[in-house]
């Protein structure tokens, strides 16, 4: 039977809590749990685990600092894992070249939990999940690899990760975090170990699949209302007014949501409706305003790359000679990540054009976008050398830049093209050749 004083044991160091896969969201949630109880840090890939036995965080995010006072051994050996008792996982859930979940980094840390289960674990995912994807995908494969009876010989929990990349107010700490559990007595022994490292408290979901599906449409939530002020912004291109001075007027109205316009990319809300919405074909049920506002989010890219096309043309500039500058290829600002960043689509969409693009960011690493998405990072940028500037995420290095700044990277700084994404150049729109979403 699964021990009831676990939780009490873990304080006691008495057991020990594993959590797998250190990534974006493993790595910090077990160093908030090694500053209390004592952790193993899992990750597949030993060049990782072994930057983080140097407190090195693979993911830029954290610093040195963040490993001191940490009760935490790092591992890339699965048979570690067999001396823990309470196993979080925390590993990616992208999906597939069609849009649909891809479940083999979650199944694969599945099957090594797995074999690593003993009578009286506990196992908590964190990955952003379909509901019933951890009843009925991922506990039968526990079983499977261990041997053991789920609810007799070991419990299952659903904690929604919340991380929030570069984010460094709303952190693991600070942000309510939700938990549940297969019954009440795991309930509360989980709840009461995520007591340990958030502050905000936990909020009880009623169920697995309750926990799941919270997570998911927060997600889905976002992205939906992205999409619909994007497709305004479609509209209000078309009639020539800008979309943001719009949205500041709107807003001024005290209950209206104030979204703006942009490249949704990333692992989370990029990514997380695809899961909902494949749940729901499943169930016999074609989801039409989450796949919409899909569909309009992911064009955005192609759609901002053809606008700098466009403008090129109506300047008498053509495409096959021009050259364009994009400024920040990450999915959002002030960050390293490069996940899902809709970004490239510009870029490839500029290139479908045979214009010729120059690309730097002071955050993402040259060798991971050339790997994942064959673009080459120029070290800086050149003066007096092109035709557009395609400012694409607001780094904190360029929110400052003026117009100066601009006209010393642009051939003609009368006609050259100022692209800005995220609508931080606004001022300079009756100064320069300017278009914003």
């Amino acid at each position: 039977m699964t021990s009831p004083d676990l939780h009490q044991r873990l304080l006691d160091k008495e057991a020990t809590l594993a959590v797998i896969g250190l990534g974006y969201v493993g790595l910090p949630i077990a160093l908030a749990f090694a500053r209390h109880i004592k952790v193993i840090g899992f990750d597949i890939h030993a060049g990782r685990v072994d930057q983080m036995k140097q407190s090195i965080d693979p993911s830029e995010e954290l610093e040195k600092e963040d490993f001191e006072g940490c009760d935490i051994s790092f591992t890339a050996n699965a048979e570690d894992l067999k001396a823990a008792q309470f196993f979080v996982v925390a590993v990616p859930t992208p999906i597939n070249s069609t849009n649909q979940p891809d479940l083999t980094p979650l199944l694969s840390a599945s099957r090594t939990v797995g074999d690593a289960l003993s009578p009286g674990d506990y196992v908590v995912y964190e990955s952003t999940v379909y509901p019933g994807c951890t009843e009925e995908d991922c506990i039968p494969v526990l079983e499977e690899r261990s041997g053991l009876k789920f609810g007799n010989d070991f419990k299952v929990g659903y904690s929604p990760e919340r991380i929030n990349p570069g984010d460094k107010v709303n952190t693991i700490e600070t942000i309510v975090k939700v938990v549940s559990g297969s019954d009440e007595e795991s309930l509360d022994v989980i709840a009461r170990t995520y007591d340990l490292v958030v502050k905000a408290g936990t909020h009880r979901a009623s169920s697995i699949k309750v926990a799941e599906a919270s997570k998911i449409i927060e997600n889905t939530q976002r992205d939906v209302n992205i999409a619909l002020i994007n497709e305004l912004s479609i509209i209000f291109n078309r009639v020539g007014i800008n979309t943001f001075e719009v949205l500041e007027a709107a807003g001024t109205k005290w209950n209206f949501l104030k979204f703006t316009p942009g490249l949704v990319g990333g692992h989370c809300i990029g990514v997380d409706p695809y899961y909902l919405t494949w749940r729901a074909e499943k169930l016999g049920y074609h989801a039409k305003v989450i796949n919409s506002g899909r569909y309009v989010n992911d064009s955005m890219g192609y759609y901002a790359g053809k606008q700098v096309v466009k403008r090129l043309l109506e300047k008498g500039i053509n495409p096959l000679e021009a050259k364009v500058l994009v400024m920040g290829v990450t999915f959002k600002e002030n960050v390293s990540d490069i996940r899902n960043s809709k970004v490239f689509n510009v870029i490839q969409e500029l290139r479908s054009f045979n214009v010729q693009t120059d690309v730097v960011d002071p955050f993402a690493s040259a060798n991971q976008v050339d790997h994942e998405y064959g673009v080459q990072l120029q070290e800086s940028a050149k003066e007096g050398a092109y035709d557009a500037i395609v400012v694409a995420v607001n780094h904190a290095d360029y929110v400052n830049l003026n117009q100066n700044d601009f006209a010393k990277l642009l051939k003609n700084p009368k006609d050259g093209l100022l692209v800005d994404i995220k609508g931080i150049y606004r001022h300079l729109e009756s100064h320069m050749n300017y278009w914003s979403f």
